[in-house]
């Protein structure tokens, strides 16, 4: 089993450190100014375990300092504290999403949960956790019930169904492209370009899943709406909701990722040369080769 670095904060650490910060900075604390565990906890409304282990980070990072029976001191102004290295937010919070997906898909989270049961879960605080979960919100894969708790959306997490998405992305989608009329603005054109390149040139990390999903979403609800036909758009985009839980759960590795985004731009150029029935035919193929690429089983009763 591999154990997790003494210098590497965990989650929870990693959300609490900005916010000691921000107290630090919201104080106009200076050098020498004291920090103590209980204080810190109480503000943030945490135990002092994380807390202690937040500020031994930030002690490790030569921002504070640990003083025998006096806690921690600052040995910086406020104004100058950073924490360049700190991970992005948007990468703890598609991590998270990461893992409520993977773990809604195992039968490990009910369809109902409360706040308090994924706070222990993950380790995290209310404040990040309800960042991540209006971000599920957002893309409709929960909702917040009525009174307390929350709602997770149906996916498709068996074989079958996942087999019916396919063949029902590839009667539609192709024939979008051949629909009479159908255009494509620019600029649209030009942000996928850009969206896919910066998706390639990225290190692929466990979070990537989430904005490459998105991505990839993007892109084929684009090509949809250039048929300008409201129902075969609208039918996509419950088609999308319904797979966004699966594919959060990435497991194909990123050469798939590079073969899915380079099959995309070769679609995008043959549709700007005008040759809509070798754009079709790329998308016909690109949608039969992700039907065949080996799926974990997930064929189980659905957690309730």
């Amino acid at each position: 089993m591999k154990h997790k670095s003494k210098s590497r904060p965990t989650r929870l650490q990693q959300d609490l450190l900005p916010q000691i910060l921000e107290l630090v900075r919201g104080d106009g604390l200076g050098p020498g100014a004291r920090l103590t565990e209980v204080e810190v906890a109480e503000r943030l409304q945490v135990s002092r375990t994380p807390v202690r282990a937040a500020l031994q980070h930030l002690a490790r990072r030569g921002l504070v300092e640990a003083r025998p029976r006096r806690g921690f001191v600052l040995r910086k102004s406020a104004a100058s504290l950073t924490l360049d290295d700190a991970p992005a937010a948007s990468d703890e919070t598609n991590e998270l999403c990461v893992e409520i997906a993977r773990d809604r898909l195992a039968g490990r989270l009910p369809l109902e949960v409360s706040e308090s049961d994924l706070m222990r879960r993950y380790q995290v605080t209310r404040p990040f956790l309800l960042k991540v979960l209006n971000q599920l919100a957002g893309v409709a894969l929960i909702e917040r019930k009525p009174g307390r708790g929350w709602l997770f959306s149906q996916a498709m997490g068996d074989s079958k169904a996942r087999a019916e998405s396919y063949a029902f992305c590839r009667l539609l989608e192709p024939a979008a492209i051949l629909t009479p009329g159908f255009h494509l603005d620019p600029a649209w054109i030009a942000e996928m370009r850009e969206r896919h390149r910066a998706v390639l040139a990225a290190p692929w990390r466990k979070a990537s899943s989430v904005g490459f999903f998105e991505m990839n979403a993007a892109f084929h609800l684009g090509i949809a709406a250039g048929a300008d036909n409201r129902y075969l758009l609208l039918a996509l985009e419950q088609q999308t909701r319904l797979r966004r839980l699966v594919n959060y759960d990435w497991t194909f590795g990123h050469e798939r990722v590079v073969t899915s985004c380079n099959e995309h731009l070769a679609m995008l150029d043959w549709i700007e040369r005008g040759e809509l029935e070798v754009a079709a035919a790329l998308m016909r193929s690109h949608i039969d080769a992700a039907s065949r690429l080996p799926h974990p089983q997930r064929d189980r009763e659905d957690a309730s």
